[in-house]
This record gives structure tokens, C-alpha cells and sequence, in this order.
């Protein structure tokens, strides 16, 4: 009996190889769409680079837009766990969050791209709405966040919520859609423009004012817990956002999702 061959473009029965082919076929669309735009990437250019059939393409993704959609969210689960990587190293305020945001930001090109709504790049993808840039990036633990940084003195009470959420994305994504309008020689290196993100944030939303803790025992305690909340918020908005991209990988199932997701994360 001749053994059983698997159709051209038939999904991989075994869901890692599934998975890893998706993962091929988004870094193949993220090399084409920055070297060409958008627009003038077509399926069947990524389906050449990624070396698999037209047809495959649309077993992962019913469309083309499906498809970028999967490559964003995957850009930004990685950029989060890297945020990650370095607020776990400590101590981690909301300073440093703002700057790692921003470094991240600025350093992956489909990020920025998305952000400044730059139409070289992202085409007519600018006139449509994707996840939704802010809310994707804060999700719903960063009040939660916000409300144990007031709890421990480290945010100004003056503020209600609400001004807090609009001061943080304000700075963060006001100063990196700025920035590209500025004369060449006002317009700063991604490290510093990320200082000054940190530095403008963190003076409108830190308390200030006479320190309110005066024993070093208790200062340090109040710094790991501010330490531990910012973890704590990270590790929520990773979360959420690999729950969206197992969605657009279509693995609802998420033991195979995290076994990749651990193993990619072991190679580095």
C-alpha cells in the first residue's frame, strides 16, 4: 500500500507544525511589507517568500487584511514580552514603563508604522481601524495599575483616573507622531526622545512634593510594590494581547500557543 500523502496547501494535521507555518508565512508578509508597502504586497508574493501555496494562505486567513491584522498582533505580543523582559529585571516605575514603551515603539518599524499611520508602509490599511492602538496597549488592568501606584504615594491624587489614562497615552503617543514633524535638526535619537517621554509623564502623573515616606525599610517596600504592580500590569497586557493572537492564529486552544510561544522564547 502506498503511504497517504498530504494534499498541496492541506493544513498540517499536527498543530505545532500548523503553527509554525503561520509564523512563517507573518515573517514573509512583515519582509515584503516593509520592503514594498502594503499595497504593492500580494498574497502571492508572500505565499513565493514563505514557500508554501497561494491556497495555504487562505486556510490560515480568509483575507488579506486577516492576515496583517495577525502580523500586528503578533509585533505586539513581542514587543510587550521584551517590555517585560526588562521591567522584570527591576526596580520598574511608571517612568520606566513609558520609556520602554516608547524604545519599543520606535524600534519596530510595523509599530511605528502603525502608530504614525504612515501610508508608505501600512497603504490604504491607514483608513481602516485595527485593535485599536492605546486600548490595546493599556487593556483593562491599567486603572487597576494606577489605582496601587495611588495606594502606595507613587501617582498624584489630584488626578482622577480618567486624566491619568489621557496624560499617559497622550505623552506616550504624542511625542512619537510629533516628532517626525520636526526640522531634522530639532528631531532627537529614539533613546532620548524616549527619556523625554519618561521625563514628561512621569512629571505630570508622579506625586510630588515632600517625600511621605521617610524610613528606608518602608521606602523599599514601597518601591517593590510599585516594582510588583508594574510586573503585575505587564504581565496582564501580555496576556491579552497573545489572547488576541491566538484568535487571529486560530488556536483557541492555547496549550500548543504557549509551548511555541516558550520555546521562542528559550532560543534567544
Amino acid at each position: 500500500m502506498k503511504p497517504e500523502t498530504r494534499r498541496v496547501g492541506r493544513p498540517p494535521q499536527d498543530a505545532s507544525q500548523r503553527l509554525a507555518r503561520a509564523h512563517r508565512i507573518l515573517d514573509a508578509t512583515a519582509c515584503l511589507v516593509l520592503r514594498w508597502g502594503y499595497d504593492k504586497t500580494t498574497v502571492e508574493d508572500i505565499a513565493k517568500r514563505a514557500g508554501v501555496a497561494k491556497g495555504t494562505i487562505y486556510l490560515h486567513w480568509k483575507t488579506r487584511e486577516e492576515l496583517f491584522v495577525a502580523l500586528l498582533r503578533r509585533e505586539r505580543v513581542e514587543m510587550i514580552t521584551e517590555v517585560r523582559r526588562h521591567v522584570a529585571d527591576g526596580p520598574a516605575t511608571l517612568r520606566d514603563l513609558l520609556r520602554l514603551l516608547a524604545l519599543e515603539l520606535l524600534g519596530r518599524p510595523l509599530m511605528r508604522a502603525s502608530i504614525l499611520g504612515d501610508s508608505e508602509v501600512l497603504g490604504r490599511l491607514t483608513r481602516q481601524k485595527w485593535d485599536g492602538t492605546a486600548e490595546a496597549e493599556l487593556g483593562g488592568g491599567f486603572q487597576t495599575y494606577l489605582g496601587t501606584l495611588l495606594k502606595h504615594g507613587a501617582l498624584r491624587s489630584d488626578l482622577s483616573p480618567a486624566e491619568h489614562v489621557t496624560t499617559f497615552v497622550s505623552v506616550l503617543y504624542g511625542f512619537l507622531t510629533v516628532s517626525p514633524m520636526m526640522p531634522a535638526g530639532y528631531r532627537p535619537s529614539d533613546e532620548r526622545l524616549a527619556e523625554l517621554v519618561a521625563d514628561a509623564g512621569g512629571n505630570a502623573m508622579e506625586a510630588t512634593g515632600p517625600a511621605t515616606v521617610t524610613d528606608p525599610a518602608s521606602a523599599t517596600a514601597v518601591t517593590q510594590a510599585v516594582t510588583r504592580a508594574t510586573l503585575e500590569y505587564v504581565d496582564a497586557a501580555l496576556e491579552a494581547a497573545r489572547r488576541k493572537l491566538r484568535v487571529s492564529l486560530g488556536f483557541e486552544e492555547t496549550d500548543q500557543f504557549e509551548e511555541h510561544e516558550e520555546n521562542k522564547e528559550n532560543a534567544r
